[in-house]
């Protein structure tokens, strides 16, 4: 009888031994490992959840309470952080009405506030997110890199911001703005996003190494320095030659018509 208590007692302890060893092994791993992952986790769910309540109040009344679209704004699922970012960064949103264009103006959220938008509506869908500094810093561009980056703007982008980027005319009486004063950020996030008429330029189109160029192309021509002369708006050699060859012919055709004149004074 001892015998057989005993054998019953044994299997009755195996499983509580398991359970017993499954207990420690979770307070272990509980003290143990890193809770970093569940900090950003909760940090990014209150962020989501402020941006969403950010996004009700300014927001809602053209997108929609949940970003799906109206009649009077896109639906901004899988748009991206970085699209919001440069939208609301830009003070292009929130507008105060609906326009054919969206001109850039103060902002009116802090940066904390930006960041909780761009959370929430990343949040309804993949997209662009915001790019590292390392992304759009035209820091440590060597010279050619730079003629690059302008090789590549004229190829890409002067047929409508001209050849310095200081804006240009599109049809149905948009306009391109002009980049002069633009964060580099922003710029990024353009070429990534394409905003109203602008077409989005992908990874594929433009590596992040071509845009840090095409960026510190447009940082150096911003930069440099008036010596004198008309700029005329910076249209490039062609649009140059083009106004100086007319003007030319208007101060050549002036100049016939006055000695013509005074020959016929003359007789």
């Amino acid at each position: 009888m001892r015998f057989l208590s005993a054998k019953r007692r044994h299997r009755a302890a195996r499983p509580l031994l398991l359970i017993m060893a499954l207990f420690l092994l979770g307070v272990v791993y509980a003290g143990f490992a890193p809770a970093g992952k569940s900090n950003a986790d909760q940090t990014n769910t209150t962020a989501v959840q402020a941006g969403k309540e950010l996004f009700a109040v300014g927001c809602s009344s053209c997108h929609g309470l949940n970003a799906e679209g109206t009649s009077q704004g896109p639906s901004l699922v899988g748009v991206g952080a970085a699209a919001v970012d440069f939208q609301v960064g830009t003070g292009r949103m929130p507008m105060a009405a609906p326009g054919q264009q969206f001109p850039r103006k103060d902002n009116t959220y802090t940066d904390a506030e930006i960041e909780q938008l761009a959370a929430y509506v990343s949040s309804l869908g993949p997209g662009p997110g915001i790019p590292a500094p390392e992304a759009y810093s035209p820091d440590g561009l060597t010279e050619r890199e730079i003629a690059i980056g302008g090789e590549l703007f004229r190829t890409n982008c002067s047929a409508c911001h001209n050849v310095e980027g200081l804006s240009g005319a599109l049809p149905n009486g948009r306009h391109a703005p002009t980049l002069k004063g633009v964060d580099n950020k922003h710029i990024y996030e353009a070429l990534r996003t394409g905003p109203q008429q602008m077409p989005v330029f992908s990874k594929q189109s433009l590596t992040d190494d071509e845009v840090r160029s095409i960026i510190g192309y447009l940082n150096n021509i911003h930069n440099e320095p008036n010596h004198g002369g008309w700029s005329l708006g910076g249209l490039g050699p062609v649009q140059d030659g083009f106004w100086v060859f007319f003007g030319g012919i208007a101060v050549l055709i002036i100049f016939a018509t006055w000695i013509a004149s005074k020959g016929a004074r003359a007789k």
